[in-house]
């Protein structure tokens, strides 16, 4: 057992970054809501899921296979920008529909919750009995639409230690970076992005300053389903499918990355989903693949029990720019 991690350490290192990347922009969503609404948005992981879908009809309409190099730069950037904007449109329809009339009427955080849990089903189906058949036709394996041919022609390009990096994980990791940059700088440096904090810390305060409190959270749906877009577009990249039952899973693991760093904390979501993407990666190495599910659990109840605030545990109410 000891041996095999040993032997499995670099490809497991690589294996994980990528793997948390994905979980840590995911992971985004849920604290940044967390930290204005404080509020749980459990069909964020449907957002995930509908930006995958994008992904994959980006890829069916390009008619792309087997593509590589600066072409397969320029694919996954469109896969972005197509998956980012639907998650994001996604998301702002969400808060719309299923949180601002609670939030109008005051209903409490329990109503929102179980709202919550109500949209998360309700696209689910929505995409299994209508969206798969009618616009992707019929599904394969369960819900599964797997392409008939890779769109992705996987290369090594840089070496790590004893491990080579293919293209597809190297593009992951710098595209996930890029855009966690991007998102801690218009949040500390942006109007929209002081209304965001303001909002967060003190809401009534943000008010009386002129914070329009209706634009900040639809803005703040609108950024957390861009990142599950993006994070969408990546993870397609990776595997190559989209399920319609495919965010429940992946959107757990990415509230436990939130959790893990910091609910509501931004730059925590980002440790925390790195640091998962690698537990789950080196406990697999160790104990075997199919205790993978199991590590990542494990590590959420270990960290609610002893460190329940997460490993940076400030809040964005606290941030500053």
């Amino acid at each position: 057992m000891l041996e095999d991690f040993i032997s499995q350490f670099w490809p497991s290192t690589i294996d994980g970054l990528a793997l948390g990347a994905i979980y840590a922009l995911v992971a985004l969503g849920y604290t940044m809501v967390y930290g204005v609404l404080r509020l749980i948005n459990f069909a964020h992981a449907e957002i995930f899921m509908v930006g995958s879908f994008a992904a994959l009809g980006t890829v069916q309409v390009l008619g792309v296979s087997n593509v590589g190099g600066l072409a397969l730069i320029g694919v996954v950037a469109l896969m972005a920008v197509v998956a980012g904007a639907v998650a994001s449109g996604g998301a702002m329809l969400l808060e719309l529909v299923a949180y601002r009339p609670l939030r109008k009427k005051g209903a409490s955080r329990l109503a929102a919750l179980i709202s919550a849990i109500g949209a998360s089903i309700f696209l689910q189906q929505l995409f299994a009995t209508i969206v798969i058949p009618w616009v992707f036709g019929t599904s394969k394996e369960g819900g599964r639409l797997p392409l008939d041919e890779h769109f992705v022609s996987r290369t090594n390009v840089i070496d790590v230690g004893p491990v080579q990096v293919s293209n597809d994980k190297l593009i992951i990791f710098i595209g996930a970076i890029l855009m966690m940059i991007a998102l801690d700088q218009f949040v500390n440096r942006t109007r929209l992005g002081r209304g965001i904090r303001s909002t967060a810390q003190d809401p009534e305060t943000a008010v009386l300053m002129g914070v329009n409190i209706d634009r900040v959270v639809s803005a703040t749906f609108a950024v957390g389903g861009a990142m599950a877009g993006v994070a969408a577009a990546l993870y397609f990249l990776r595997f190559e499918q989209a399920w319609y039952f495919m965010g429940f899973l992946l959107g757990i693991k990415a509230f436990t990355a939130a959790v893990l760093g910091g609910i509501g904390n931004i730059r925590g979501a980002l440790v925390g989903g790195f640091a998962l993407g690698l537990f789950e990666m080196y406990g697999s190495s160790l104990f075997g693949s199919q205790w993978r599910d199991v590590v990542a659990f494990s590590v959420l109840i270990l960290v609610l029990m002893f460190r329940p605030t997460g490993i940076l545990g400030e809040s964005l109410q606290q941030a500053r720019a």
